[in-house]
């Protein structure tokens, strides 16, 4: 099996399975290919007594079918009839396991929302099994994990009738840092610097799976283009797989990330019904809410205002890289890409994705600034002509007012630019009101040139090295 990078606190929550001295059910959930079954059989080697993974779009009996397989590999001399129904079906698991000598019987059921088909009474099942006789061993160890984040939450993790806190640990895969992605092409012996891997970043975002299709010997650019853009190119027809295999009725799921890529500030839910041209009803709001819970969107509030004007953004990399580059590219005509580079909608995403690198990445911009300790609020700001993408309200008083740009060299401030900054920072001050210090801060690839703008300007820099801190 190959290395397992990062994942170090979820790796420890699994290690302690093996000592506890009670039954533990754990839940883990996250992205579609963030990793999730490769970090428990990881975790669990070769321990697990039974393991079976969902089918996806199939119906009652097929799940039936599927489980009863691997219900059979438990003791392959005995034949296991075919149950009917899912209470048949755990009780047999049950009897299986009662015959296991083993100290701790590890459990492990992949995609388990795709057993949930309608009508098939699974839930019901099991909670039957978890409640009447697991949660009264000490020898069991269920763990149980999904894509479709939301219905982890809702039917399983905040589960109001028999699952009602079952759950006793709960694993939420975050996709990879960059510190992580540099580690994970380590082990691919790979050159790429930097920069390269924060190009690739921009399109990949942190998910594993498409990392692993990294070639090494080749530069950020040549893999982009392999990878979106070539007739075989694994990630030139992943977008709506993604949401189709983890949404029933993906149409609703997909008009609103298209609708949102539109505007790299994001919209409110009134614009989202607008230009998606959906329902203002309560299944609009369940759809926002299993995109943000998936990791698809953010909802965040700008910063001092009211609830009621949040605003939906984009930050699935690879989605926002799709609709903006690789659903538009001519497959006939060769280097879609690399044609690209230094265009004007290059620029335009190039500098929104940076952004969002650096959004995700807030934690390590606090330590660069040396306030790692201080608690602090992170939003965004939209005012008059000004805007700021990245503002750190803290504790002690001050607001850092970050303004990130995203360029091959070492970026300069220019007269016009300086003005420019200025005025952002006056409309900020006017309209805000804030009694609070306030920091310009700029967080570059290459640092800032250093000049006579700059000096009167800038509080404090850092650089795209102390993102990958890890």
């Amino acid at each position: 099996m190959k290395k397992l990078i990062g994942r170090k606190k979820e790796l420890a929550i699994l290690q302690t399975l093996e000592t506890s001295e009670k039954s533990e059910f754990v839940a883990v959930y996250g992205r579609r290919r963030v990793g999730k079954t490769f970090l428990i059989r990881n975790a669990l080697a070769d321990q697990c007594l039974f393991q079976v993974t969902g089918l996806g779009n199939a119906n009652l009996m097929q799940q039936l079918v599927n489980f009863n397989i691997s219900l059979q590999k438990i003791e392959p001399q005995n034949p296991i009839p075919q149950a009917k129904s899912w209470f048949t079906t755990f009780q047999q698991l049950i009897e299986l396991l009662e015959k296991n000598n083993n100290p701790k019987k590890n459990i492990f059921i992949d995609e388990l929302p795709w057993f949930d088909t309608q009508g098939s009474g699974f839930i019901q099942a099991l909670e039957h099994f978890w409640n009447s006789w697991a949660s009264a061993r000490s020898d069991i160890n269920l763990v149980v994990c999904g894509s479709a984040a939301s219905w982890m939450l809702n039917k399983l993790i905040n589960n109001h009738g028999g699952l009602h806190n079952r759950v006793t640990k709960r694993i939420k895969l975050s996709p990879f840092t960059l510190a992580e992605c540099k580690a994970f092409l380590a082990e691919k012996y790979s050159v790429l610097d930097e920069y390269q891997i924060i190009q690739l970043y921009m399109v990949l975002g942190g998910i594993p799976f498409y990392w692993d299709e990294i070639n090494p010997h080749q530069s950020a650019m040549q893999n982009i283009e392999r990878l979106c853009f070539a007739e075989n190119g694994i990630l030139n027809n992943e977008f709506r797989h993604i949401f189709n295999s983890l949404f029933k009725n993906a149409d609703k799921h997909l008009a609103v990330i298209e609708a949102i890529a539109k505007k790299n500030k994001g919209l409110t839910r009134d614009e989202i019904i607008k230009d998606a041209k959906i329902a203002n009803a309560g299944s609009t709001t369940r759809v926002l809410d299993e995109l943000e819970q998936s990791g698809f969107i953010r909802k965040y509030t700008p910063f001092e205002k009211k609830t009621k004007n949040s605003v939906y953004q984009l930050i699935d990399f690879y989605s926002f890289f799709y609709l903006k580059f690789i659903e538009k590219a001519n497959l006939l005509e060769k280097d879609n890409w690399l044609s690209a580079i230094d265009s004007p909608s290059f620029r335009a995403w190039s500098g929104y994705a940076f952004e969002q690198i650096c959004m995700y990445h807030s934690s390590q911009i606090k330590q660069a600034l040396g306030i790692a300790g201080i608690q602090t609020a992170i939003s965004s700001w939209r005012g008059g002509a000004a805007q700021i993408d990245l503002l750190i309200d803290r504790r002690d008083h001050i607001i850092n007012i970050c303004e990130i740009k995203f360029s091959i060299n070492s970026f300069e401030i220019t007269q016009k630019y300086a003005a420019e900054l200025r005025n952002k920072v006056a409309i900020f001050k006017e309209e805000t009101k804030t009694n609070k210090s306030l920091a310009l801060t700029m967080i570059t690839t290459f640092g800032v040139k250093k000049n006579s703008h700059a000096a009167a300007l800038v509080q404090q820099s850092i650089q795209m090295d102390s993102l990958f801190v890890d």
